[in-house]
Order: structure tokens, then C-alpha cells, then sequence
């Protein structure tokens, strides 16, 4: 792989740049959220005079119940979408797709090869300590996508597991959750009359609420890391596929289309964990004609800033334009 026009004379290429910029914007939201947490944990407790170990023990089992989550998960995912193991005849070219990408990722451990017996085109990178590293597709992407754009999805998802997504949003989607279960157990202990100082029950019920609220705002910058992860795992396709950049972009437009030609009932069916997807299924595209039009027509839209703002998922049209900075990558 080179590096791509742009790193002669000093230079930092679009590609590297993009790169530098969503790590220094992961970082930094980590940063943020820490501080910002912390500084409304002390305050609050400080208000309230309440002890700092009942904090502790609140944490402690906010963080067992997620990790409970995070053990049990990937066998939840499985009973939901139909998910088994790739036979390894019918399916060797993707188990050799995998183990190829794996390398190329420097992955210790060559994720494990699933399918997922539904009909939309989609696939997702998941796994445990008990379960390890999966990547999975369904049976609906392997019939809509030419191969070689099936390796740029899958270059997407091992990337999620080299940039191991799922411990960092299983410790970010903590701190609204804490935030939350501090706040309802003030509200109820407000309404129970449960504290005598500093207004009574009263500021705890007023606490307990800005609490909630806080949680509320704090799940924002949740969807805000779940959106720069996806970024970055495109980005990590860009770069571990031959033409990788292009390849996602066509493929992406093909996995929409394919999520079109279902109602709508249907594609909810299907987003319970949505979050894994490489796409949202619940953002369809129904339009049908050339691929690479279909790509040029979406990038020169201008979604605002509310059209993602409650997403998981960047808009399809950013998505498409960071890509661009890859072009010529590999």
C-alpha cells in the first residue's frame, strides 16, 4: 500500500490528515465527557452532602449489569438475526477474505466467520471474552454485493475490531447510564421524603430531574462517538482494500438501495441492534439506477446538523465525501 499523493515535500496527505483529525476528535470527546461528568458527580454530591461509596457501590453495579450486557450480547445478537457459523465449503472465499484482512490489520486473533440468515443487505463486527472477535454477514449483502465490495465491508468491520469499538462504547455508554440511575434514585428518594437538609425532599426530586436530563444530553455525545467510530472503521477499509475507498462508497449505496426494497415494518424488525450495522436500516435509499451516479448525487447533499444529531450513523453524504479523502490510497 502507498500512502497516497500528498506526502512528498512535507506535505500531509488528505488521508492522514482525516485520520489525525477523528483520533484527536475521539480523544478528545473522551476527554470532555470525563471532565464533564466528574465535575457534575462532585458538585451534586457536594450539594447533597452525600457520601462519596454510595457513588462507588452505584458504579459498581452500573458497570456489572453493562458487563453482564456486553458477555451476554453477542449470543442475543445471534438468536436475533439467525446467526451461525460460515460453513467453511460453501463459504471459503469469505473465510479467506477474513483471515486476509485480519492480517492485514494485524488482528492477534482472526475474527470468526457468521452469517446471518435475513434478507437485508448489512454486516457487523461483534464478540466477548467468551465468544471472541465475530464478523457477520447476511445473506441478503452476499446476494446484492459483488465480492469485491463485500471485501470492502468486511475491511470496515475487522476495522471495528482493531479499533476494539465495542469496549470503548460499552465504557463510554456507561457514564449516561450512571448519570441516569443517580438521578432516578434521588427523584424517588425526593418523593419518599427521604432527605431533611438543603430544601428536603424537594431539591431531591429538582436533582434527581436535572439528573435524567443530564443523562439525556450526556447519550449525545454517545451517538456522537458511535458516529466517529464509523469513520474510522470506513477509513480503515479505505486503506486495507485495494481501491478500497471506492469499493465502501459503492457498497454503501447498494446496501441502502437493498434496505429500500422493504417496508418499513419490516427494516424495524431489523434495528433492534442497529448500531452494529454497517448502515442504518432504518435509512433506506429508494432509488434505483447507477451505482456510482446514485454516489455523486448523495455526496452533493447538505443534511443539517438535526438530521444526525439522534444517529448512530454519520448522514450517508458525509460518510461518502470522507471517503473521498482516500482515493488513491492503496
Amino acid at each position: 500500500m502507498s500512502a497516497g499523493a500528498g506526502e512528498g515535500g512535507g506535505l500531509i496527505s488528505p488521508a492522514r490528515l482525516s485520520l489525525i483529525k477523528l483520533r484527536l476528535a475521539m480523544i478528545g470527546t473522551w476527554a470532555i465527557i470525563t471532565a464533564l461528568v466528574s465535575l457534575l458527580f462532585i458538585a451534586v454530591l457536594s450539594y447533597l452532602r452525600l457520601p462519596f461509596y454510595g457513588l462507588y457501590g452505584l458504579l459498581g453495579f452500573v458497570v456489572f449489569f453493562h458487563l453482564i450486557q456486553w458477555i451476554a450480547g453477542p449470543h442475543l445478537v445471534n438468536a436475533v438475526y439467525r446467526v451461525k457459523p460460515a460453513d467453511e465449503r460453501e463459504f471459503a472465499w469469505l473465510h479467506q477474505m477474513v483471515r486476509r484482512l485480519a492480517e492485514a490489520s494485524n488482528l492477534k486473533k482472526t475474527p470468526k466467520v457468521m452469517i446471518a440468515d435475513i434478507d437485508i443487505p448489512n454486516a457487523f463486527a461483534y464478540g466477548s471474552p467468551t465468544t471472541g472477535p465475530m464478523v457477520a454477514v447476511t445473506r441478503g449483502l452476499i446476494r446484492s454485493l459483488p465480492r469485491d465490495e463485500v471485501e470492502a465491508v468486511i475491511g470496515h468491520e475487522v476495522g471495528h475490531l482493531k479499533h476494539r469499538d465495542i469496549a470503548v462504547m460499552l465504557m463510554i455508554s456507561i457514564i449516561p447510564a450512571l448519570i441516569y440511575y443517580l438521578g432516578h434514585m434521588l427523584y424517588i428518594s425526593g418523593w419518599f421524603g427521604g432527605y431533611r437538609d438543603r430544601g428536603g425532599g424537594g431539591a431531591l426530586l429538582l436533582v434527581g430531574i436535572g439528573l435524567m436530563v443530564a443523562s439525556f444530553i450526556f447519550n449525545l455525545f454517545v451517538f456522537y462517538m458511535s458516529r466517529l467510530r464509523e469513520y474510522y472503521a470506513d477509513s480503515h477499509a479505505a486503506m486495507v482494500v485495494k481501491d478500497g475507498a471506492r469499493k465502501l462508497q459503492r457498497a454503501l449505496v447498494r446496501i441502502m438501495q437493498g434496505s429500500g426494497r422493504f417496508r418499513r415494518a419490516e427494516l424495524s424488525h431489523y434495528s433492534q441492534f442497529k448500531a452494529f450495522f454497517i448502515a442504518d436500516p432504518e435509512e433506506p435509499l429508494r432509488v434505483e439506477g447507477d451505482v456510482d451516479a446514485i454516489v455523486e448525487e448523495l455526496k452533493n447533499q447538505k443534511p443539517s446538523i438535526w438530521a444526525e444529531l439522534f444517529s448512530t450513523h454519520p448522514h450517508p453524504a458525509k460518510r461518502l465525501r470522507h471517503l473521498d479523502k482516500f482515493m488513491g490510497y492503496s
